[in-house]
């Protein structure tokens, strides 16, 4: 029988007097990261994807892959030279 995969209801503990206390991982610009996120991550020089996840009760980054996924567009024509314009126009 398998087990349901884990979701980030299971990450909030609960202290016997009843305060929540929310699990996450954040990112250099301490902006807040749910378990199971996976962001792109540059330590030591090195760039690699990341993923938020739970450790002996303890959020951390766990390397998922090496190399990180880019969104940027590749030109197909080489940029435009600004000196290459007639001063005259």
């Amino acid at each position: 029988m398998a087990l349901p995969a884990p979701t980030a209801a299971f990450a909030d503990a609960t202290y016997p007097n009843g305060k929540t206390v929310d699990c996450y991982c954040t990112d250099r610009s301490h902006n807040r990261i749910e378990l199971g996120e996976t962001i792109c991550l540059q330590v030591d020089g090195r760039m690699f994807m990341a993923q938020c996840q739970m450790s002996l009760n303890v959020p951390m980054w766990r390397e998922v892959q090496e190399g990180c996924l880019s969104s940027s567009l590749q030109r197909s024509e080489p940029p435009l030279d600004p000196l290459a314009i007639h001063p005259k126009i």
